[in-house]
C-alpha cells in the first residue's frame, strides 16, 4: 500500500509545482528562541515547505527552547498547501493551536479537540491525494503513518505492540473561494521527534498500601495550547486527576474524589524559601492532617521529579490561597513515602561461586572495602556453591540458588548457622533464573522447566511457593524477572521460540486477605523496551526507571534508561558495550554496577567506568 502511495505522489508531484509558480513562497514556521524572532525553513520543522506530495520526515532534533508558531494559510491556497499547512500548524506553540483552526472550517475549529490524546508516529507523517466517497470535485487526502505509541486523556505514554498503522482522512470543501479542512485528525498526531521536542515525561506519584508509586506522564515542555497552564500546574493538575489506567488498579490517592486546583489557576512558582504553595478546591478543605501530609507527600515527589530546582517544601491552600491546609518537608514525605533504605552493600557471585558483598564510596576514586563473604550459613557452608542471589532490601536475608540452577534456598545474613536441609522450590529438568524480593517481602522467581515452567512468587520468602498466572505470556518463557521495589510491577525478559528475550512490564494484582491465601496475578503485559530488538540484561533504576542492557536493529550493544511506560529516556550509559548484567541502586547516589569482561564494573555519576573485582560476575543490589 505504501509503495502505490508513493507511487501516486511521484506521479502527481510536477502538477502541484506547476499549481505552485507565482503563488508566494510559504513561510515554514516562525520560532522565538533565546529572545531572538527569526524564521524557520527547510528541514528546521516537521512538515514541508514545498507543495509537491511527499512523506513528511520528522524534525531533526529541534531545540526544545525553541518556541514554534504556525503560518495561516494563504489567500486561494491549493488543497496540497491547506494540508501541509495545517499538519505544520499542530506542532506549533500557538495557544489554542488558533493557526492550526485557521486551516479548518469554522465548526470544525470550533469542534475540534485535540488535546484529547496524542498519536505519536515513528517516521514522520505521510500524505496522498484520496478518492472521495461519491463522485464530487471536493479533495479529499489521506494521511498516513507507522504508529510508535499513543498518550491518551490522562497523559500516559501506551507503547504500539506490532508496528500498527495509522490513517485517517482530510475532507476539504471551499468556504467562500478557499479551500478549508472539514474533518481534522481526532486528535494531535506529531512525528517522534516532534514529540520529543514538545513534551517531556515526569513521574506522578501514588501510594500503594504506604508504598509510594512512580506514574510516568508526559507533560508540555511549555505553557499548554488548550489550558494554558505552565508545565508545572499541567502536573499537578496531571496528578489530581488520578493515575493512569494501567496503574489505577493498584494503587490509589489521598486526594478526595473531586479535588482539584483552585479555578483560574495557571502558574504554580516557588517562593525564595523552595516552597511551593498549591490551591486547592474546596473539597480538598476539611481532610483530617495526616491525609493532607499524604496529599502534600504526593505532590512533593511530583513536582521535585518535573525539576532540576530543589523544592524543599510543599504547603496545600484552601480556595482563598492564602489559608494553610497543611504543609511537609522533605524529610517528613521521605518518611510518609516509605521508600526502601539506602543499600549499604553491593553484592556479585565471585570466580569461586561465593556470595560476597563489598562497600563502594561513589565519591571516591578508591573502592572502599575488599570483598568480603556474606554472613551467615553462606559463609561458612562447605562445597555450597552458588548460582544467583538476591539480597533483601533490609540486607538481613538472601535468596540464592544452586549453582546447578535447581534449588532455591533463604538463607539469613544476621546469624550463623547450618544452611537449610530443604529448598523452598525446586527445578526438577531446567533451572530456576535469577531470585529478587519486592519491598513488600515477598520473593519471586521463574523456573524453567518445560513441565513446571513459569512465575513463582513465595510470601514473605518463607511461605508455600504459588506459581503466579501471568496474562498475556502468548506461549513466551519468562527467562528472567525483577520485582520493583513499590511491589506492583515485576520486570520480565521473555522469550519465544528460543530466538530473542524481550522485555515486559506487567502489573502485579494482590487480591484483600490475610496469609497465604491470596492469589496473586500479574495482568497487562506492555512492552518496556519496543525501540530494542533483542535486551540482554535489566534492574530498576532511581525513579521508577528500567536500565536495560541491549541492541536495536542493526544496532551494538548498549544500555539506556526507559521509563516504565516503554518511553525511552534520553540518557544511556558511555562505554557500555560488552555487558551482561547490570544492576542499579534506587539511591541515585550510588554507582551503576555491571558485569562483562573485565569482571565487575562499576560507573559512579559524572565518571568512567572502573573495574572492582576481577572474575565476578551477576552483581546485585538489595531487591
Amino acid at each position: 500500500m505504501e509503495d502505490a502511495e508513493r507511487a501516486a505522489a511521484a506521479g502527481r508531484g510536477a502538477g502541484n509545482e506547476r499549481t505552485r509558480a507565482g503563488g508566494r513562497p510559504r513561510a515554514t514556521l516562525v520560532a522565538l528562541a533565546l529572545g531572538a524572532v527569526g524564521l524557520l525553513v527547510g528541514g528546521c520543522a516537521s512538515m514541508p515547505d514545498r507543495g509537491e506530495i511527499r512523506r513528511v520526515e520528522a524534525s531533526q532534533g529541534v531545540d526544545s527552547q525553541v518556541r514554534v508558531f504556525g503560518v495561516p494559510p494563504a489567500d486561494k491556497a491549493s488543497p496540497a498547501d491547506i494540508v501541509d499547512g495545517f499538519l505544520e500548524a499542530m506542532t506549533s506553540d500557538d495557544p489554542q493551536l488558533a493557526t492550526a483552526r485557521k486551516y479548518l472550517t469554522q465548526s470544525a475549529a470550533a469542534s475540534w479537540r485535540p488535546g484529547s490524546a496524542v498519536t505519536v508516529l515513528s517516521a514522520g507523517l505521510g500524505r496522498v491525494p484520496a478518492p472521495g466517497d461519491k463522485e464530487s470535485e471536493e479533495p479529499r487526502w489521506k494521511i498516513y503513518g507507522k504508529k510508535l505509541a499513543t498518550v491518551d486523556e490522562r497523559s500516559a505514554y501506551q507503547p504500539e505492540s506490532g508496528g500498527g498503522r495509522y490513517e485517517e482522512y482530510l475532507q476539504l470543501v471551499q468556504v467562500n473561494k478557499q479551500w478549508r479542512i472539514a474533518t481534522p485528525p481526532s486528535n494531535l498526531v506529531l512525528s517522534e521527534s516532534d514529540f520529543q521536542r514538545i513534551y517531556k515525561p515526569v513521574n506522578k506519584y501514588y501510594f500503594s498500601g504506604n508504598t509510594l508509586v512512580a506514574d510516568p506522564v508526559y507533560v508540555r515542555q511549555r505553557t499548554d495550547p488548550d489550558s494554558r497552564m505552565d508545565p508545572t500546574t499541567q502536573t499537578v493538575q496531571s496528578l489530581l486527576t488520578g493515575p493512569s489506567k494501567w496503574l489505577g488498579p493498584v494503587v490509589s490517592t489521598a486526594f478526595p474524589t473531586g479535588s482539584e486546583l483552585r479555578e483560574g489557576t495557571k502558574s504554580l512558582s516557588y517562593d525564595g524559601q523552595n516552597t511551593l504553595r498549591v490551591p486547592l478546591n474546596g473539597i480538598a478543605s476539611n481532610v483530617a492532617q495526616p491525609q493532607c501530609q499524604k496529599m502534600a507527600t504526593q505532590l512533593l515527589y511530583t513536582v521535585r521529579d518535573l525539576t532540576t530546582s530543589k523544592l524543599d517544601r510543599v504547603e496545600l491552600l484552601k480556595p482563598d490561597g492564602k489559608s494553610s491546609l497543611c504543609w511537609v518537608t522533605g524529610s517528613t514525605a521521605a518518611a510518609i513515602a516509605n521508600r526502601p533504605p539506602s543499600p549499604e552493600h553491593q553484592y556479585y557471585v565471585d570466580k569461586d561461586a561465593r556470595l560476597v558483598r563489598m562497600m563502594l564510596d561513589a565519591n571516591s576514586e578508591q573502592q572502599q572495602d575488599k570483598p568480603e563473604p556474606a554472613p551467615g550459613p553462606l559463609a561458612t557452608a562447605a562445597g555450597f556453591k552458588v548460582g544467583s542471589a538476591a539480597v533483601t532490601y533490609d540486607e538481613k536475608r538472601a535468596a540464592v540458588v544452586s549453582e546447578d540452577g535447581h534449588n532455591l534456598f533463604v538463607v539469613t545474613l544476621t546469624t550463623a548457622g547450618p544452611m537449610p536441609q530443604q529448598p523452598l522450590l525446586t527445578s526438577r529438568s531446567g533451572k530456576l533464573t535469577a531470585p529478587s524480593w519486592d519491598a513488600q517481602g515477598d520473593l519471586w522467581i521463574a523456573d524453567l522447566d518445560p513441565q513446571t515452567q513459569g512465575l513463582w512468587r513465595v510470601p514473605a520468602g518463607t511461605g508455600t511457593p504459588q506459581k503466579v498466572d501471568v496474562a498475556g505470556l502468548d506461549g513466551g518463557r519468562i527467562s528472567g524477572l525483577k520485582a520493583s521495589s513499590d511491589g506492583v510491577r515485576i520486570a520480565l525478559l521473555v522469550e519465544k521460540d528460543s530466538t530473542r528475550k524481550n522485555l515486559f512490564i506487567g502489573r502485579i494484582e494482590r487480591p484483600e486477605g490475610k496469609g497465604d491465601s491470596p492469589r496473586v496475578s500479574v495482568r497487562e503485559l506492555r512492552p518496556a523496551a519496543p525501540q530494542m530488538a533483542e535486551v540482554t540484561a535489566m534492574s530498576w533504576a532511581p525513579r521508577g526507571r528500567l536500565l536495560v542492557v541491549g541492541r536495536e536493529s542493526g544496532g551494538v550493544d548498549q544500555a539506556r534508561y526507559m521509563l516504565s511506560d516503554g518511553s525511552m529516556v534520553a540518557a544511556s550509559l558511555p562505554g557500555a558495550t560488552g555487558l551482561s548484567a547490570i544492576a542499579a541502586s534506587e539511591d541515585e547516589g550510588k554507582p551503576v554496577v555491571g558485569f562483562g569482561e573485565d569482571g565487575i564494573v562499576w560507573l559512579p555519576s559524572g565518571a568512567q567506568w572502573r573495574t572492582v573485582a576481577a572474575g565476578g560476575r551477576l552483581p546485585v543490589y538489595p531487591g
